[in-house]
């Protein structure tokens, strides 16, 4: 199973061969990473839940590679600001275990 450190690897990998380390602030992450979630919302919007279940067989890939595209820009802001998110992760859901008990 791949985690998240391998796969930020990958990224900055890709994004190093092309040269691109120099767009990639953290500025110009969180404002790219803003942009695909606005491609990602553009899809579900006016759509019931219902609806979005529903064209999940047709839209799947398109919705697989916005979500992807959010993931990507994330990962890669969190390795520019030097954060473990792995570890944010974990501590995040303990912390939020604690404010909203079972």
């Amino acid at each position: 199973m791949t985690n998240i450190k391998e796969i930020t690897q990958e990224i900055i990998k890709f994004r190093d061969q092309r040269k691109w380390k120099k767009f990639h602030t953290p500025k110009n992450l969180a404002l790219s990473m803003i942009i695909e979630i606005g491609e990602l919302f553009e899809m579900l919007q006016w759509l019931s839940d219902d609806e979005i279940y529903n064209k999940l067989d047709e839209e799947k890939d398109h919705l697989s590679d916005e979500l992807a595209d959010v993931a990507i820009y994330l990962f890669s802001l969190a390795n520019e600001l030097e954060v473990n998110l792995e570890e944010a992760i974990h501590t995040k859901l303990k912390k939020n275990a604690k404010k909203y008990p079972v």
